[in-house]
């Protein structure tokens, strides 16, 4: 014998059921649409690396290339610029140096001036007689050397003719 409460104990245990079950599937639903939502969302990121894939990693490919040409240009700018500088500097040094040893020149011309204007009378004659005699000398050296070169040639001229007139004797001999 079945009772009314045992009816509807079990039409409450179905309605239960199916109330559990409609949850269920509500739940269900909802994982679905978050599983929708991240499938889209990971669709959309796999289309994106698709399209990179395809045509963004070729441009940035050409970008890397066009930069990497661009680095290598301007090193080889950069390695011209230096050594322009480079010889800049080392022409610079030379141009300062001859300056310097100029200057150390006129320096060392004018102390020995003013030292001489701080002499007395009879220094400075002895200063300007060396002078004078220095010249004189380096003109008695280059008469001395013409003097030389006179008389190396003219006793080659002398043994030449010493040999030509043996020369005629030994003939005058033979005849």
């Amino acid at each position: 014998v079945v009772t009314r409460d045992d009816v509807e104990e079990s039409l409450r245990a179905v309605f239960q059921f199916v109330k559990d079950k409609e949850q269920l599937l509500q739940d269900v639903r909802s994982q679905i649409e978050e599983t929708k939502k991240i499938i889209a969302e990971k669709q959309r990121e796999r289309d994106y690396w698709l399209e990179y894939k395809n045509v963004g990693s070729k441009i940035h490919a050409e970008k890397i290339s066009s930069l990497e040409k661009d680095i290598a240009e301007v090193k080889r700018e950069l390695e011209r610029t230096e050594e322009y500088y480079r010889e800049a500097l080392k022409i610079v040094r030379e141009e300062n140096q001859k300056l310097f040893d100029r200057h150390v020149k006129l320096l060392s011309e004018e102390a020995l001036k003013n030292a001489v204007g701080y002499l007395d009378k009879h220094c400075r004659r002895e200063i300007e007689e060396n002078e004078w005699l220095k010249e004189e000398v380096k003109i008695y050296r280059k008469a001395h050397s013409d003097l030389e070169a006179s008389v190396q040639l003219l006793e080659e001229e002398n043994t030449s003719l010493v040999a030509k007139l043996i020369g005629i004797k030994l003939q005058h001999l033979r005849v």
